[in-house]
């Protein structure tokens, strides 16, 4: 079991790159209510009868730091389809991070990777890889589901140099990518009526492209920490809370149709 203050110590570090992985859904085809463009006096009219043709889900990847996020739409999410599309964009993104200048001893870089399992009473087993692990390079946050600690899957992360950190019971609100998939979610879907599962995944797809173009950063920021920073900052040093887990914005997200959760100045 993964205790929250080492999820939050791996958001509060600068050291090593942070990813949260989720899957989100299921996404049926009816109509999603929220505001759209329409002519004056014409408003949007929603049928009162649909017809349910199957579901969408939406598999993402979200790097904190810069606000990137990689997004999948798929019809269900088997170990198979999930597994192999994080191998795929994972592998993709280390092959992108600056070389890791790893001068550690074999016993300091074991040390390195056992300082991210101090008080877990289940933790990724390291087995007979210490002696051959690689530089530690990256923390990947996800939610603790059985399919996740399979152990061949577990074994090629701890073989890339990735860390898992499984949030704990009751404890999905510590895996910021609950954030921006809420915010997809409404982008790509809030006022349409989609027929198909392929235009569920494919909106949900373009709207991750488009967050992309401007993408903001996620600073963590939960709900006691955020009281007692409310203390010690001064006026205009404002933050502003991301619905879905404890993450928090830089700057308010633009869009009439963002929920006044998201829009509260901490």
């Amino acid at each position: 079991m993964q205790k929250k203050n080492l999820i939050e110590r791996a958001y509060a570090q600068s050291e090593l790159a942070v990813f949260c992985e989720d899957e989100a859904g299921p996404y049926s085809t009816l109509p999603y209510p929220g505001q759209s463009w329409q002519p004056q006096g014409e408003p949007a009219r929603y049928p009162h009868e649909y017809i349910k043709n199957g579901t969408a889900k939406m598999l993402t990847l979200f790097e904190p730091k810069s606000g990137q996020v990689w997004v999948k739409g798929v019809k269900n999410t088997p170990n198979e389809v999930l597994h192999g599309w994080l191998k795929e964009q994972l592998s993709s993104i280390l092959k992108q991070l600056p070389p890791v200048e790893d001068d550690l001893l074999p016993a300091e870089r074991r040390l390195q990777w056992a300082s991210w399992q101090v008080g877990l009473t289940v933790a990724p087993s390291l087995g007979p890889l210490v002696k051959l692990m690689p530089p530690l390079r990256a923390l990947l946050v996800m939610d603790n589901l059985a399919g996740h600690h399979t152990p061949e899957f577990v074994a090629w992360l701890l073989s890339q140099g990735i860390m898992p950190l499984f949030t704990p019971l009751g404890g999905s609100w510590l895996n910021m990518a609950e954030s921006i998939q809420r915010i997809l979610k409404r982008r790509g879907l809030d006022g349409q009526h989609p027929e198909t599962p392929e235009q569920i995944m494919a909106w949900l797809e373009q709207a991750g492209a488009g967050w992309n173009k401007a993408p903001t950063p996620f600073e963590w920021g939960g709900k006691r920490r955020a009281r007692r920073q409310r203390l010690r900052e001064k006026s205009w040093q404002k933050r502003v809370r991301v619905g879905g887990s404890g993450a928090y914005a830089i700057h308010v997200l633009k869009g009439k149709n963002s929920p006044v959760s998201e829009r509260l100045l901490a």
